[in-house]
Order: C-alpha cells, then sequence, then structure tokens
C-alpha cells in the first residue's frame, strides 16, 4: 500500500472533550489525504487519532509502551509492542514525515525534541510551544501545515 506521507500524532492521555473531538476529526483528514498514521497506542489523544482514522478507513499504527499489543486501544490499524516504556517516544517520531503535537504533557514534550532534533517539521496544535514548531489554531490551518510540509 502506498501512502502521501507519514504522520506521527502526539499528546497527552488526560484531555478535554474538545480536544478528543477535534483529535477524532484531524484523524478523519489524515485519513482522507491517505496519510499513515502513527502514534502511542493508548489513551486520549492517541485514541481520538486512531479513531478518526479508522472511520474513514485510513491506517493507524501504535507504537506501544507496553510488552503487550493488546494493550492498545480498540481503533489502532496495527499494535506493535515494545516493553520500551517511555522510550518508545523515539521510535514514533523515527517514523515519520511530519510530527503532529496535539496537547500533551511532558512525554509529548519528549516526542516533540526528538521530531525536531531530527529537523523533522512538527505542528503544534494546543500543546506546548517551542521554538521552530509551527503553531496552528485550526483543524484546516493543521492540515493545510502538513500539506505544505509534505510538499517541501
Amino acid at each position: 500500500m502506498k501512502f502521501a506521507g507519514r504522520i506521527a500524532v502526539f499528546g497527552g492521555r488526560d484531555i478535554t472533550e474538545e480536544i478528543y473531538n477535534d483529535t477524532v476529526e484531524i484523524g478523519k483528514q489524515m485519513a482522507n489525504e491517505n496519510w499513515l498514521v502513527f502514534c502511542g497506542g493508548g489513551e486520549g489523544v492517541m485514541e481520538a487519532i486512531a479513531k478518526g482514522v479508522s472511520m474513514n478507513n485510513g491506517v493507524c499504527i501504535g507504537i506501544l509502551k507496553d510488552k503487550d499489543f493488546q494493550s492498545g486501544n480498540e481503533f489502532l490499524s496495527i499494535p506493535i509492542s515494545t516493553g520500551l516504556d517511555i522510550t518508545r517516544n523515539a521510535l514514533i517520531s523515527y517514523n515519520c514525515d511530519v510530527g503532529v503535537a496535539i496537547s500533551g504533557a511532558y512525554g509529548t514534550l519528549s516526542e516533540i525534541a526528538f521530531t525536531l532534533a531530527q529537523d523533522k517539521p512538527l505542528i503544534s496544535y494546543n500543546s506546548w510551544d517551542v521554538a521552530n514548531s509551527i503553531p496552528v489554531d485550526s483543524i484546516s490551518s493543521l492540515i493545510g501545515e502538513v500539506k505544505n510540509c509534505l510538499n517541501q
């Protein structure tokens, strides 16, 4: 299967209903663009992005922190167990063309750092304000920025 881009979505477990719903919509639009989506495979943003991607028949790979692949959320297309706990965050960013941070705490910040350290574009939606990231304030601008980054 050929994909138009590889997008890693980073984000927190504890999020608002608004962020959850926005992230589901982002996932739907990413599936429509035929982007392969990676995430940490857990709850919160990770569940919401996988749910949105699956609703529009896309593919979402969850790089899980646990040894048991069944620990991933129910919407993942492919759960990959690692047993690496939070060190798996590096694997998520290594597999993308573009990183997208949505909400999140320190785990998300580490994923942002791994992505930027590789000179990959990082788009931030209601997340950390970090130098060299691309802040966006709407779903449409997020999708537009991902497209711009993939076409560079």
